[in-house]
């Protein structure tokens, strides 16, 4: 599929495979299809998940057809196959449909869909900062400037000492004001986007919110950190076991055993790279010892005891863990990569948990990861 066209095929129940060639990409031609097809009800469709989106998803379940959205990572490749077009595609993914080769990906619904693109605004607008603050430090680094001893990079004084600096040349002082006011502009986008972040989870579903408050009772998970899991993950409960939550972050090893030999690698960075990035990022608050300091009692008020215990035991367990492997010999980050890749069954264990306790039951049909 692609911004203007669709590629379709037909693998018929006789085993036959048919060329439909390539549609417009509307509403019309694919509702004129669908009825040309047959019956929407005996109809099955799917397609790879792409920058297009979950439109033709449900463009199709409005007219009734049972549609997948398949990982385009996951579609099995012949080996020696070098020759890739549109219509090759299509017949490859209905023939791989057919047999049940194919991995279905969950879809959001809408309001999962908008959570989850206003926090990834925020986390790309967290980046462009980055690189405006970069870029400033090192225009400044190139002529030999930098802050006073005593001060913190981007605090109230480092912004005033910012505010102070001249040059003689027109052409540098142009540059030093475009870059500050780049990095002003950053600040307050990212404070734009969070008030919005903070409107938009009082108006979230149930789901969202509860979800997103029970995560908070987790040591290094604050309110930014739980709502882009909340919206990522969507239903936690869709995990029947938590190994299959760290294989959906691409937080497991990968491995390639043949016989009697095993050989274990790196993780396999095969997933959701945003949740994989808040859970180790969260991992590394569990360096330090056991502690329900104010901010976390703040976050715990109105959660289930229950609830709070699993915060606690993951405390114990995850601070354990990474002294442990720490004093092994482990490098730090291979080690908080191991305490974050526990950390989600944690995450797991209190996600199902409020869902049990709010009532909120799990699709059958969206199982997949």
């Amino acid at each position: 599929m692609h911004a203007d066209t669709i590629a379709v095929a037909v693998a018929e129940s006789d085993g036959t495979l048919r060329q439909l060639g390539m549609i417009p990409n509307r509403p019309e031609p694919i509702r004129k299809l669908m009825r040309k097809l047959g019956p929407a009800d005996r109809l099955r469709a799917c397609y790879e998940a792409g920058p297009c989106g979950y439109v033709l998803y449900w463009q199709l379940t409005e007219l009734g057809v049972h549609c997948d959205v398949v990982a385009p990572t996951l579609v099995p490749v012949r080996p020696g196959d070098r020759v890739k077009t549109d219509r090759r595609d299509a017949r490859k993914l209905a023939r791989s449909y057919r047999s049940g080769d194919l991995t279905p990906v969950w879809v959001p619904d809408p309001s999962h869909e908008a959570m989850r693109d206003l926090v990834r605004a925020r986390v790309a607008a967290k980046k462009d900062q980055l690189r405006a603050r970069h870029r400033l430090g090192k225009f400044l680094l190139r002529h030999g400037i930098r802050p006073p001893a005593e001060t913190r990079p981007w605090t109230v004084r480092h912004r005033a000492w910012l505010q102070s600096l001249r040059f003689e040349a027109g052409a540098l002082e142009a540059v030093l004001l475009d870059y500050v006011t780049e990095v002003d502009h950053a600040k307050d986008r990212i404070e734009r986007l969070e008030g919005a972040i903070d409107v938009a989870i009082e108006a979230a579903p149930e789901g969202i919110r509860a979800v997103a408050a029970g995560l908070q009772t987790l040591r290094g998970i604050a309110k930014m950190s739980a709502v882009t899991i909340a919206t990522e993950v969507g239903q936690l409960s869709r995990f029947e076991h938590p190994r299959q939550l760290m294989d959906y972050a691409g937080i497991v090893s990968s491995e390639d055993s043949s016989g009697a030999r095993t050989r274990r690698g790196p993780i396999t960075k095969a997933g959701n790279s945003h949740l994989r990035r808040v859970v180790v990022e969260a991992a590394w608050a569990y360096k330090h010892k056991p502690r329900v300091g104010a901010q976390l009692r703040k976050r715990q008020a109105g959660q289930s005891e229950l609830v709070k215990a699993i915060s606690w035991k993951a405390q114990h367990r995850l601070c354990s863990r990474y002294r442990a492997l720490l004093g092994k010999g482990k490098l730090k980050q291979k080690v908080v990569t191991a305490v974050g890749r526990e950390l989600l069954g944690f995450i797991w264990a209190i996600g199902v948990q409020v869902e049990r306790e709010k009532g909120i039951s799990v699709s059958v049909r969206r199982q997949a990861a």
